[in-house]
C-alpha cells in the first residue's frame, strides 16, 4: 500500500482505541506524527495499552482515564483533550464488540443494554461531546462492520446496534454539511492481534492507514467508505490520497 504523508500537529481521538481495529488506527496516527489521546476507562487497561504501543511516542500518545460511555462522561473525556491538547482535529470512533447470544426472540434485559444501549448510547455521547469543538479542518469517522447493513442470525443485536451507528454518522454528515467530514468505515473481517484470519482480510493497520489519509483528504465525494478486503483498503487509499491537499 501506499503510505500517507505525515500529520504533524494533529490532534486525534481514538474512543475504543484498545481494541483490535483501534490499535492499527492508533499506531498508525502515531507513525504519522499526530498527538493521539487514547481513553481507557481503568488504569491498568491504560498501562497495559502502554506496554504494547512501547515507549518510541513519548509526548504523543496521551492515555487518559475516563468512563467515556455516558453523556456526562464522554463530555469530561473531550473537556479534558481540548485542556490538555487546545482542540480537536480528528474522531476516530471504532468502539463496539460482538454479541452472539442467539434469536433475538431469547434476549435477556441485560443483553439488550449490553450490545445494544451502551455501545449506541457511547457512539452518540462521543458524537454529541465532540463536534461542537472539532477544529475547521476536523474528521469524524464512525468505524462499524459489514453488520450494520446485513442482518446476522443469531447476533442481530449486532446488527442493530451498528446499524444504530451508522445511521447516526449518516445524521450528522447531513447536517455538517461542508463544515465537517462525516465518514463511515464498513469494515469486513479484520486481521488484528486477537485473530489471525485469512490473507485476504483487511487488517488493522491497513485500516489505520486509510484513516491517516482520511485525516488529510480536504474533498470527498463519498460519505462512506467501503473496506470489505484488504484489496478495498488499497483502492480506497489511493482515492483518498488523490483528494489530499
Amino acid at each position: 500500500m501506499t503510505h500517507p504523508s505525515p500529520l504533524p500537529a494533529r490532534r486525534v481521538l481514538v474512543p475504543g482505541g484498545t481494541g483490535g481495529v483501534g490499535e492499527g488506527i492508533v499506531r498508525a496516527h502515531l507513525a504519522a506524527g499526530a498527538d493521539v489521546v487514547v481513553p481507557t476507562r481503568t488504569s491498568a487497561r491504560e498501562a497495559e495499552f502502554a506496554d504494547l504501543v512501547g515507549d518510541g511516542y513519548a509526548g504523543r500518545l496521551h492515555l487518559f482515564t475516563h468512563d467515556y460511555t455516558s453523556f456526562d462522561g464522554a463530555e469530561k473525556l473531550i473537556e479534558t483533550m481540548v485542556d490538555r491538547l487546545g482542540g480537536i482535529d480528528d474522531v476516530i470512533a471504532p468502539i463496539g464488540g460482538w454479541w452472539a447470544g442467539g434469536p433475538l426472540s431469547t434476549i435477556s434485559s441485560d443483553d439488550w443494554r449490553a450490545a445494544f444501549i451502551e455501545l449506541s448510547t457511547t457512539h452518540m455521547a462521543v458524537a454529541r461531546a465532540a463536534f461542537p469543538r472539532l477544529s475547521e479542518r476536523a474528521s469524524y469517522a464512525v468505524v462499524v462492520g459489514q453488520s450494520a447493513e446485513f442482518p446476522v442470525p443469531g447476533s442481530g443485536l449486532v446488527s442493530m446496534q451498528q446499524a444504530a451507528a451508522l445511521m447516526m454518522q449518516r445524521v450528522l454528515s447531513a447536517e455538517a454539511g461542508a463544515s465537517t467530514r462525516v465518514v463511515s468505515l464498513i469494515l469486513g473481517p479484520v486481521r488484528t492481534r486477537f485473530t489471525t484470519g485469512e490473507p485476504t482480510w483487511i487488517s488493522s493497520d491497513e485500516i489505520g492507514e486509510v484513516t491517516v489519509a482520511l485525516s488529510r483528504a480536504t474533498s470527498l465525494d463519498d460519505d462512506s467508505l467501503s473496506l470489505s478486503t484488504s484489496a478495498d483498503a488499497s483502492v480506497v487509499l489511493e482515492r483518498l490520497l488523490s483528494t489530499s491537499a
